[in-house]
């Protein structure tokens, strides 16, 4: 017999029969389980914030809320998604080095917990909104510190970046709180690196960073009531790598949490949780439409590809690696060939895995990508071609809900306009 994928019991052909290919599906037993496995032992003072840019589907984003996930927001999209999704304003946190004057608004007009600003004139803007307002306006200081993170898949602070205020520049702000009156500077964020699973890394880098969040109160008289040690926490993908082990992390982290809030006990502590979180819960379902030979190479030309998962080929890294794949609708046939995934786009940076290990295969069959929970269709190109973005599942408690439509050709075109020669209409002319 036949061993076919199953989510919670629902087979993949199943899957692919109501909602077609290409495909997300989404595990939500495998979400409550990744943040259930840390949020269990992780310290009660250190909150953890969901990072919507790992995947800001409105749907995952509730049901990481339903088991108790905050929100870490950067953009107005985001802050919508988070608060319909049941969010409160004031487990909301929004952050990115280019926030619009609108995005600023919005989340003071939201009464969200804090503004992550990420240089000195962004708070400047904050305390004019503000003042406008006639509120106090809750702002932490995203800072680049010296040190920089080891062992990191992308390193975002300890060099010169876009992220931050450095260290250095801060702590020669000592008349910061008088010059913005109308911003409340509460808090404290560093975000060092992603994709770090060495837990001792992340140890290092939580102590350190609680060292100057507290030394930068001091030196500029700052009312600490939230530090957001940022995150980073990898998940594996690739062949020789191992996930974070969960005790092991938490046994490191757990007394250097209750070291800080034995001495800030009114102190918010945050983690922002993205990939972690999501990744593992993810499937990409590709149904095979060509196989083909070139010059001894074997091609599976596929319906989905690298405009759905930018991810699965490497964005952000310099080292190109298969993520796990697998033949979804045979898994009991071993993997005696190798063998290109390649996509409908044109161009041949559309392989989505190269020389991957599958059984022999046939049109017809379904290549499933694991681990695609996070950063799959928001950071890949979907309008490559005009093919638009695919559909997305969750199963939750044994029922499927079609959590995003795949595009239609009429929703791609829907905001375009054709030109026409022959108008003439004064409101387009410039003046």
């Amino acid at each position: 017999m036949t061993v076919e994928f199953q989510v919670q019991g629902v087979r993949v052909s199943e899957l692919v029969r109501r909602y077609g290919t290409p495909l997300f599906v989404y595990d939500g037993t495998v979400l409550r389980d990744r943040f259930h496995g840390l949020r269990d032992r992780l310290h009660p003072a250190m909150e953890i914030f969901y990072s919507l840019k790992a995947n800001p589907n409105i749907s995952v984003c509730a049901l990481l809320h339903s088991f108790g996930a905050r929100a870490e927001v950067s953009s107005l999209v985001e802050l919508t998604t988070a608060l319909r999704a049941g969010v409160p304003p004031q487990q909301v946190i929004f952050l990115g080095p280019g926030k619009s004057r609108q995005e600023l608004a919005a989340c003071l007009d939201a009464g969200i917990h804090a503004v992550v600003c990420e240089s000195i004139p962004e708070v400047a803007l904050v305390d004019e909104l503000a003042r406008e307002r006639g509120v106090k306006a809750p702002v932490a200081l995203r800072v680049n510190p010296r040190f920089a993170v080891k062992r990191s898949g992308l390193a975002m602070g300890g060099r010169p970046r876009q992220f931050g205020i450095d260290e250095e520049e801060l702590f020669g702000q000592t008349d910061l709180v008088k010059r913005f009156p109308d911003v409340d500077l509460m808090g404290v964020q560093v975000y060092m690196g992603t994709r770090i699973l060495h837990e001792a890394v992340i140890v290092e880098n939580t102590t350190r960073i609680l060292d100057l969040a507290e030394r930068l109160s001091a030196a500029l008289n700052l009312d600490l009531r939230m530090v957001d040690v940022g995150g980073g926490l990898g998940v594996s993908y690739f062949d020789g790598e191992s996930d974070l082990d969960a005790r092991v992390l938490t046994d490191g982290l757990n007394p250097v949490i209750e070291d800080f809030t034995a001495r800030h006990p009114g102190t918010r502590l945050i983690m922002e949780l993205g990939r972690y979180l999501t990744a593992e819960a993810g499937t990409y379902v590709m149904g095979v439409r060509y196989t083909k030979t070139s010059m001894g190479e074997r091609f599976a030309v596929a319906d989905g590809g690298t405009h759905h998962h930018m991810a699965a080929v490497g964005i952000g890294s310099f080292v190109k690696r298969n993520f796990p794949m697998a033949v979804l609708n045979r898994l009991d046939e071993p993997a005696t060939e190798e063998w290109s995934v390649t996509g409908p786009l044109c161009t041949p940076g559309d392989t989505i895995g190269r020389k991957v290990p599958l059984p022999p295969v046939r049109p017809g069959d379904l290549i499933g990508v694991h681990r695609s929970g996070a950063y799959g269709p928001t950071a890949s190109p979907g309008l490559f071609l005009s093919h638009g973005y695919p559909a997305e599942v969750l199963v939750h408690e044994g029922r499927c809900h079609l959590v995003r439509e795949r595009d239609r050709p009429e929703d791609l075109l829907q905001r375009q306009r054709l030109y026409d020669p022959t108008a003439h209409d004064e409101a387009d002319v410039p003046h």
